[in-house]
């Protein structure tokens, strides 16, 4: 189990922090660019919070410490998730499926929307985390690179998988094992977040785009072409257009991805490497096309007939953000009974309706056909076999390849 190490920040995790920051996903929150128009690295923030808040550094992991349940006694769950990223009702006041659960069950919902950036949030739990007390939170959603990170760290509890029937049934195949927790014995998915190419009907003016390699190579595109500042999604979709697996591949393979994007900047192939705001570059047709997340692109295809996807052949990337409960949180039992509402059909479906990402749940797609016919036939949101094929997650790095790899792609990027 890895030793939490508070004071080993590299440059190149600094870097990725500042892409982070300025323009990768955690610039902005999950819907509101899109309706106003990781990072892979510990936040800079908060490294010396253990010894300014007079709390000790961990010696070494807690391995998993659980604390006495009180959710028999206490009918509540507290629950942390990120801005925009939970259905809301017209009155912008209430959230309809906890609701929903609290009518059901008695137990009350304390939902707080203070997650805007993976590193940011962890710099607020670490210290009760590294000094095994209580965060004040039941439930969390991380990325799955932080989430990996928790797990090795022993800072998230093993969960009881009887309380967790209609999750242990219907989470979906492409989900139900990543290398960072066999089995889904720590977490559940809350959403998928799938990246495609994205491209622009008449910016493209003929041109074919099928793959990465047409991005990088067709001279027709030079300098309307567009990446993204998460070294994951860029390097994951270069991987497999040289027929690498994001999930199996070495130090080579990875300097192999980074020649590859160097050779396409040098000749001025590649616009630029930016995060959520290639939205505005795609829309006006300064990027003919671009590697983009899709659900950015569900609302662009809303909002502009000229905007649509490919998934090429090779196959996309897929990351996940997911639900754990930290150590010692009071109300474990409860944070069961809410993962496993969200994975039955009908609440998942409302609240695949809402955000648009890549609903995790088997099933779904009848439920949400009620509610969405076009949500429910699109694969963006609800993958059908042949795209759910096609999907590959990124391995896990260790902690020295996250700096070496980060190091050369802040590079590349000019970060």
């Amino acid at each position: 189990m890895e030793q939490y190490e508070p004071d080993r920040l590299s440059a190149a995790q600094r870097a990725a922090m500042r892409r982070s920051f300025t323009n990768g996903r955690a610039a902005l929150t999950r819907r509101s660019l899109l309706r106003a128009s990781a990072g892979g690295a510990l936040a800079a923030g908060g490294l010396g919070a253990l010894s300014a808040c007079g709390i000790p550094a961990a010696g070494k992991a807690q391995g998993g410490v659980s604390a006495e349940d009180h959710s028999a006694k206490e009918k509540t769950v507290n629950f942390s998730n990120w801005t925009e990223y939970m259905d809301v009702d017209d009155s912008g006041k209430h959230h309809p499926t906890l609701d929903q659960f609290a009518e059901r069950t008695g137990i009350k919902v304390k939902y707080t929307e203070d997650i805007n950036d993976n590193n940011e949030f962890f710099g607020k739990i670490k210290p009760q985390l590294a000094a095994g007390q209580d965060t004040g939170r039941d439930l969390i959603v991380l990325t799955d690179w932080l989430a990996a990170r928790l797990i090795r760290l022993g800072w998230a509890q093993k969960l009881d998988p009887s309380n967790l029937p209609h999750a242990y049934a219907n989470l979906s195949a492409q989900f139900r094992s990543p290398d960072w927790d066999p089995g889904r014995a720590y977490s559940y998915v809350w959403q998928g977040i799938s990246t495609v190419i994205a491209y622009n009907k008449k910016a493209l003016d003929g041109v074919e785009v099928k793959s990465i390699s047409d991005l990088l190579d067709n001279p027709r595109l030079k300098g309307r072409v567009g990446f993204l500042s998460e070294m994951r999604d860029s390097i994951g979709m270069t991987l497999l257009d040289m027929g690498k697996d994001p999930a199996d591949f070495t130090a080579d393979d990875y300097d192999a991805a980074i020649a590859r994007l160097q050779k396409a900047v040098d000749k001025g192939q590649i616009r630029r490497f930016t995060g959520n705001d290639y939205t505005s570059d795609l829309t006006s047709g300064d990027f003919a096309a671009c590697v983009a997340w899709a659900g950015d692109v569900v609302q662009l295809k809303a909002d502009s007939p000229d905007i649509d996807f490919l998934i090429p052949d090779s196959g996309y990337v897929t990351s996940t953000d997911n639900l754990l409960i930290p150590n010692k949180a009071r109300h474990k039992t409860n944070a069961e009974r809410l993962i496993d509402f969200y994975y039955e059909p009908k609440a998942a479906a409302e609240l695949a309706a809402y955000i648009n990402y890549v609903c995790p749940v088997d099933g779904v797609q009848a439920e949400l056909e009620k509610i969405d016919e076009d949500a429910a036939n699109n694969p963006l949101i609800i993958p059908d076999k042949a795209m759910a094929a096609k999907s590959h997650a990124f391995r896990s790095l260790s902690s020295k390849e996250e700096t070496e790899f980060e190091a050369k792609f802040a590079k590349l990027t000019g970060a």
